[in-house]
C-alpha cells in the first residue's frame, strides 16, 4: 500500500515538471569542419530556393535523401529518451524494490 502511494504521488507530481532546453556550450570548428558547414548551408539554400513543383518524385526523394544524411552529419551522435521510456523505467524501479 505504502508503495502505491508513493507511486501515485510520483505520477501526479509528473504533470508539474517543465523540460527546459539544455543549452550546450558552442565548440570551436577546426578549419575542415568550418569550410563543411559553409558548404552544407550553401547546399540547404540551394535546395531551399529549388521549384519543387517541377521535378519528378524521384528527384524530390533523392533531395530529402540528401539533406537527411547531412542531418545527421550535423547532429552528431546522441542518446534521445522518450517520456514514455522514462515512466516505464521509474515503474520497473519501483515494483523491483
Amino acid at each position: 500500500m505504502k508503495k502505491l502511494l508513493t507511486f501515485l504521488i510520483l505520477l501526479g507530481s509528473i504533470g508539474f515538471l517543465e523540460a527546459a532546453p539544455i543549452k550546450k556550450p558552442k565548440k570551436d570548428l577546426t578549419e575542415e569542419q568550418q569550410i563543411l558547414l559553409e558548404k552544407m548551408e550553401s547546399r540547404i539554400d540551394e535546395i531551399k530556393a529549388m521549384d519543387f513543383s517541377s521535378m519528378s518524385k524521384e528527384e524530390i526523394k533523392e533531395l530529402k535523401a540528401e539533406m537527411k544524411e547531412m542531418k545527421k552529419k550535423a547532429d552528431g551522435n546522441g542518446i534521445y529518451i522518450s517520456f514514455g521510456a522514462i515512466v516505464i523505467i521509474l515503474l520497473l524501479l519501483i515494483l523491483l524494490t
